[in-house]
């Protein structure tokens, strides 16, 4: 083989192990214990300096991860979720109901959990965090356990994710904002419009307006109050799409440019900038524990009940039908799969305990545990209740 046979065989690697469904929670989870071993250790005083540093005047590194950043993410997912609704899994709600009903489940349930259990304490506001399912992490962990799996499942589950991003964004939209401030807010409406106007009127196909009105969208919102990750849903909403899927329209180009760029590095340093916590038991005190049971029973519990229950019941009465092939059994996996809240969670977290540093590193340690909980779980139970055929 000579060099150039070696080179391209080489660069025909690095694009499978790019294109791996996998490759996305592996990144998150080195992230993750990198984040943790410098919280530990020594070096734990300069990853603070460093991501206390201003990027810009009165904006820090973790402020610009978390509200910059984090919102081109959210622009992927936005960009996802219209593409399902019109042309994908969503747009017929035959082959949509199911997973939908799935994923009201999965966020009724631990919300319900949660709130129960921290009704009246100061903790209630994280109510929002055990609902969320990390599509990365859940994907990457379907993909270890495929081969015990039916393939309908994958789209199922990435269906529900979608459908619990969804609804975990309104959360944060409604929920977790600070006050209002109508200026800011009613020229981002404005902008909203002109970027409506430039799509169904003017029939502007470049991409070029979309990204530069998106970056005004992101300022007047971060200004207005409302989380700015908000802007990256709402701009993808905006953007034309084309019902052909033969056609690459501006959305795909947008999608398919930016979704490297979010999941292989703006989530992996999301969770770097996100989990450096101390692994200390003094956070944990009688009054905290509520708060890590109802994250960690929520997540570990409540998503796999609601999921199966929800879908269930609703299969009985005839409103839903389970896809062809799956088991009860095989969706109760999946359910535990979806309780791996992680990245979503973190960043609910991060805005519903802003200021209360004990509560947000318990937080935090409670969705570690409740992501480790769940996969475990669904590896026993694959091994001692799943199916001997092999998909693969």
């Amino acid at each position: 083989m000579d060099f150039t046979q070696k080179r391209w065989k080489l660069a025909d690697t690095v694009q499978n192990v790019i294109k791996s469904e996998l490759l996305p929670g592996a990144l998150l989870l080195a992230a993750t214990l990198c984040a943790l071993v410098i919280a530990n250790t020594s070096l734990v005083n300069e990853y603070h300096h460093f991501f206390e540093t201003e990027v810009v005047k009165g904006v820090t590194m973790h402020a610009f991860v978390n509200d910059f950043l984090m919102a081109i993410f959210f622009l992927v997912v936005g960009c996802e979720i219209k593409k399902e609704i019109v042309s994908g899994h969503l747009s017929n709600i035959k082959k949509a109901s199911f997973p939908i009903v799935g994923a009201i489940g999965g966020v009724t349930v631990p919300a319900i959990i949660f709130y129960l259990i921290n009704k009246g304490t100061s903790y209630s506001s994280g109510v929002g965090v055990p609902i969320s399912t990390d599509i990365a992490f859940a994907v990457g962990a379907f993909m270890i356990f495929k081969k015990s799996l039916n393939p309908a499942l994958k789209i199922f589950l990435l269906t529900l994710a979608v459908v619990d991003d969804l609804m975990s964004i309104i959360v944060i939209g409604v929920f977790y904002s600070s006050s209002v401030r109508m200026v800011p807010l009613i020229i981002a409406g404005l902008i909203m419009f002109l970027l409506f106007t430039l799509n169904k009127f003017f029939k502007c196909r470049k991409v070029s307006p979309y990204i530069i009105l998106g970056l005004f969208l992101w300022y007047f919102v971060y200004q207005s109050g409302v989380h700015a990750t908000i802007s990256g849903v709402l701009l993808a909403m905006l953007i034309p799409i084309a019902r052909d899927e033969k056609e690459e329209c501006i959305l795909s180009k947008i999608e398919h440019s930016l979704s490297p760029y979010a999941n292989l590095i703006v989530l992996p340093l999301f969770a770097f900038s996100n989990t450096a916590i101390v692994l200390n038991l003094s956070s944990v005190t009688i009054d905290t524990i509520p708060l890590s049971l109802g994250i960690i029973i929520g997540l570990v519990v409540g998503k796999p009940v609601g999921i199966v229950l929800f879908t269930s019941v609703l299969s009985k009465l005839n409103v839903v039908e389970k896809p062809k092939g799956v088991k009860w059994k095989e969706l109760l996996v999946v359910g535990m799969l979806a309780g791996i809240g992680f990245t979503m969670s973190i960043f609910v977290s991060e805005i519903a305990f802003a200021g209360m540093n004990k509560a947000l590193d318990l937080a935090k340690i409670s969705i570690l545990l409740a992501a480790i909980v769940s996969c475990l779980i669904a590896f026993i139970t694959i091994k001692l209740f799943g199916s001997k055929k092999s998909y693969v």
